[in-house]
């Protein structure tokens, strides 16, 4: 049975999109690390509709000589959450699940042997939760507060209850912090 692990860069405030925000505090060995062992974990990626919009012409033209993390972005089974794509042929090993279902969910949990990888994607991952479908919450806290931009929960957010799991800092300053659902 697969786990579904979150990843989201985050501000202080809570804002996870768009996140080109993050570039002056660089990309770290440890975050690189971190982001590695969660990807070489995961046999299957999971994405909202505007995310994979996004990712799909961002990595699909990468190779591992341009950034070690393509083929793992190319090469993996990409499942995406949409009821208005009727196609993901743009990007390889993707297939539209339909609208968002956690009987669907539960399935795909149900075939994949390993970690499904989860990034960006808000609306579905506030569902995920919501729905108890998450097993593990990786935010990358940035010592920053931007005061606007989409919140990874926004006002009106059920309430989640979590557990810390694990943190570290790296050394610029950003915060890895891992949540697990309380049963």
């Amino acid at each position: 049975m697969g786990t579904i692990g979150v990843h989201e860069f985050i501000s202080l405030d809570g804002v996870f999109e768009d996140p080109r925000w993050t570039a002056p505090y660089g990309f770290t060995e440890g975050m690189g690390r971190t982001i590695g062992e969660l990807t070489a974990a995961s046999s299957a990626i999971l994405l909202g509709r505007t995310t994979f919009q996004m990712f799909a012409p961002a990595w699909s033209g990468r190779t591992a000589d341009l950034d070690p993390g393509a083929p793992f972005f190319n090469d993996t089974p990409k499942h995406v959450v949409s009821s208005t794509l009727t196609s993901a042929d743009e990007w390889q090993n993707s297939s539209i699940l339909g609208g968002y279902d956690p009987a669907a969910i539960r399935r795909l949990k149900d075939e994949v042997d390993g970690g499904i990888y989860i990034s960006g994607s808000g609306t579905l991952v506030r569902a995920l939760l919501a729905d108890g479908l998450v097993d593990e919450l990786h935010l990358l806290m940035y010592p920053l507060v931007l005061g606007r931009g989409a919140r990874l929960f926004p006002d009106g957010s059920p309430r989640i209850p979590l557990e810390l799991a694990s943190q570290e800092t790296f050394e610029n300053g950003v915060i890895h912090l891992t949540y697990r659902p309380t049963a």
